[in-house]
């Protein structure tokens, strides 16, 4: 993924609620499973790291992505965003 395609899913990820929450537990078979269904319906994420929980979000991001196989976009403090495109019906082109 090139710098200027990043910066285009960053401007989209600034209107986007955060759908994905990892908790103390860290990531596990469920987390893993949340984020393919939201990656699936809307290809573009936006998670958060909360207090307590044993991961940073560079290692949450990361780890996501291997679990995933999404792109990584973004991370700022305890917040990150993913993206995917959708296998069954891709809507985001990236230019």
């Amino acid at each position: 993924m090139t710098g200027k395609q990043r910066a285009q899913l960053r401007g989209m990820a600034n209107t986007l609620e955060t759908i994905l929450y990892i908790g103390k537990e860290g990531i596990g078979e469920n987390t893993i499973r949340e984020c393919e269904d939201a990656l699936e319906a809307r290809e573009l994420i936006k998670g958060c790291v909360q207090q307590g929980c044993p991961l940073e979000a560079r290692e949450a991001l990361q780890a996501l992505c291997e679990a995933t196989g999404a792109e990584p976009v973004q991370h700022i403090g305890r917040r990150f965003v993913l993206y995917r495109p959708s296998r069954q019906n891709p809507r985001i082109v990236v230019e």
